[in-house]
Order: structure tokens, then sequence, then C-alpha cells
């Protein structure tokens, strides 16, 4: 007697902070077979917490959300994404967004996502699950957009190195941090993380942690709350 062997799905998590969109992003997913929401999120910390407990195997990731629930500023995406990916390796990454800014694509996609996809592409949006399957599967996704903002050259490119653009996001997204708390989540000194900001604050043209987040948001390295 034979019987019929059963094909895992790909095991796919959600992380937005409205909930229309998440049920949006659902419909489209529950079109592919293959394919199984098995987890939202609405912050980057309930995520995490997902991450530990459930096996996933891609996960569709917004450039803003909040940081926690008791957190309303934006996650810091550009840390996030490699401590996520060192922890779960065999994870992947889909961002999607709004921002088509060249700079925060970049940084995104350096620090080790898949992919990045514009909510207002709607082609690709109707195509999510095959999306998020090819990813899955090892392949990366652009919106056309996005490539060509990735492509191209602003003004803005060279501003920040990635680890510069990563201190400040952790930041922006946790005001209350010391230097020291910071260097301690990136596993680097209190010197280096000093010398970093005063890079920061050389390249941005201002004298103080504060003015170099207000400046990044305005200049698109970082997104607005």
């Amino acid at each position: 007697m034979t019987g019929s062997r059963t094909v895992e799905k790909v095991k796919v998590a959600i992380l937005d902070d409205h909930q229309s969109i998440i049920d949006g992003y659902c419909y489209r997913i529950s079109q592919v077979p293959d394919l199984e929401v098995v987890a939202t999120a609405t912050s980057s910390s309930d995520m995490e917490k997902l991450l530990a407990k459930i096996e996933i195997d891609v996960v569709l990731m917004d450039v803003k959300v909040p940081t926690s629930p008791d957190n309303p500023n934006p996650h810091p995406i550009i840390h996030l994404i490699p401590q996520i990916l060192k922890t779960y390796p065999n994870l992947a990454i889909l961002v999607i967004s709004m921002y088509a800014d060249r700079a925060l694509i970049k940084a995104i996609i350096a620090a080790g996502a898949s992919g990045y996809i514009l909510k207002e592409d709607r082609e690709t949006i109707r195509n999510l699950g095959n999306v998020l399957l090819s990813v899955a599967r090892g392949g990366i996704q652009f919106s056309r957009e996005a490539h060509r903002q990735l492509l191209g050259q602003k003004p803005n490119e060279a501003l920040l190195t990635d680890r510069q653009l990563e201190v400040l996001s952790l930041f922006a997204a946790h005001p209350d941090l010391t230097s020291t708390a910071v260097a301690q989540k990136l596993g680097i000194s209190d010197s280096t993380v000093r010398n970093l900001l005063s890079g920061v604050y050389v390249r941005l043209s201002v004298h103080n942690r504060t003015a170099a987040i207000i400046k990044a948001k305005q200049i698109g390295l970082l997104v607005s709350s």
C-alpha cells in the first residue's frame, strides 16, 4: 500500500503595525498552497519572541513598526536584521516599505535582507505569495523602483557608513540608551561607539545625537516616527 507524502509548507511570519495590512498580506499568501502564515506581530520585540518559540522560514518585515508595545519609536531594522540572522541563519527576511530612499534600501540589503519591495508596487503585492516562496527558497526580490534606486546614485548615498547608521538607528529607537548599553548590544567598546557618533556628527554637520537623528530622518537615512 502506497501512502501520499505530506509536503511541508513554508512557514511565514508577518511584522507590520496595521492589522488591516496584515489581513491583506494573509489573503495574498493564502492563494499559494505551499505557504502558511504561522505568526504575526505589530512590534519587533513581539516578533523576536515569536521567532524564539515558532519555527519560521521567512519573515515579511515592514520598515516602520514600533520597537516594542511600550516603545513607539521605529525599530532599529538595520541593527535588527543581522542580529536575527545570526541567531536564525536559515531564516529569510523580505522587507516591505513605503520608503524608496536609496541609502535606506542599500543599508537594509547590506544588513542581510533578501529583498526590498514597495507597498505601492501593486503587481508584486498581488503576487506576494510566490514572491515569498521564491525568497524562502534562496531568491532575492526587488520592486522595480527599489532596484532602480539601488543601482542609481543619490547625493546622500555615502554620508554614513553601514556601522554608523546602525548605531544611529539604535539611538533613534531607544533614546534613553547610553553609549555603554549600545556598545554592549553591538559587542564593541564604548570608545568605538563614541568614535562612530563623532563621525556621524561630522558627516551630517551636526553637534549632538538628537540633531543627528533629526537630520538623518530629514534626508531619508532613518524613517520618521
